[in-house]
């Protein structure tokens, strides 16, 4: 099967699409749509949004962060990245595309961030879904949990 899927760095011709972006009722609870995150993470050193694409086709999007004052309330590892705000297009769901880039995240992190050993991210309790994604692409539970805006969340480690 050819790799379909691959990881970008955002470009301003991903941006028409980007804001295109729709998500399920479900998880609109859960994320944020690219353009309610995009600008303040274009606009703030240390936050760098990434592209699912299929093919050329922008079909998700997420955001890593390595500032020390973002990650200080998930981990005190210097040496850790931050995913956040992933979303897939509401029509591009379900085709296993954010398992395809999940499984790509550890090599596009360890090219662009060599010093980075960890990502960390945190998952509602209630989104079984990413939950299980995070999980069968190799996060591991370590039992810590935050509070966040609408309840618990797991905090999930991927070591490199």
């Amino acid at each position: 099967m050819t790799q379909d899927i691959s990881l970008s760095f955002y470009k301003p011709e991903h941006l028409p699409e980007l804001q295109s972006f729709t998500l399920k009722n479900d998880d609109k609870r859960f994320t944020s749509l690219p353009k309610e995150v995009l600008a303040q993470a274009l606009s703030i050193r240390d936050r760098y949004p990434v592209v699912i694409l299929k093919d050329d086709l922008p079909v998700g999007f997420f955001i890593l962060y390595t500032s020390k004052e973002t990650l200080a309330p998930y981990s005190n590892n210097p040496f850790a990245l931050l995913l956040s705000s992933l979303s897939i297009h509401a029509v591009h769901q379900g085709k296993g595309y954010a398992k395809k880039a999940m499984f790509q995240l550890p090599s596009f992190v360890s090219s662009y961030f060599p010093w980075c050993d960890e990502i960390i991210l945190a998952v509602n309790q209630l989104n079984t879904r990413a939950k299980h994604l995070y999980m069968k692409s190799g996060f591991l539970d370590k039992g810590r949990r935050r509070i966040g805006p609408i309840g618990e969340h797991l905090l999930l480690h991927y070591f490199l």
